[in-house]
């Protein structure tokens, strides 16, 4: 099992949350400072962002068929986006997790602050 921070539209509620069917919710959480979120169109991109924010997701813990599924949606083959460890402020006991940090440039593209909504 992995830990995976979630800030978009995996998040509960939202249009992906299906693809984390089955899996466990640990709780919500945010990144250590660091980090922003950019609208990529219709969906958020977190990028790392020296002097950034810290960005408010939720953490779970998925199997490795989850895991596959989750980096085929993010188009990490593609380069869209990079699953890697980033650093966490909560849930209790867990201090990092894995995320999807966008690869593009943000260049022109409408900043977030430091959560999104659907």
């Amino acid at each position: 099992m992995r830990l995976v921070f979630v800030y978009g539209t995996l998040k509960r509620g939202c249009g992906n949350h299906r693809y984390l069917e089955g899996q466990a919710f640990v709780g919500t959480a945010r990144t250590a400072p660091g980090f922003a979120l950019f609208d990529v169109g219709g969906y958020p991109g977190m990028v790392r962002a020296p002097g950034g924010a810290s960005v408010s997701g939720e953490v779970w813990s998925v199997d490795e068929d989850c895991l596959a599924r989750l980096d085929e949606l993010e188009g990490t083959d593609e380069g869209l986006y990079r699953r890697e460890t980033v650093p966490l402020e909560g849930p209790p006991g867990e201090s990092e997790a894995q995320a999807y940090v966008y690869l593009k440039s943000t260049e022109g593209l409408v900043a977030l602050g430091d959560s999104w909504r659907q």
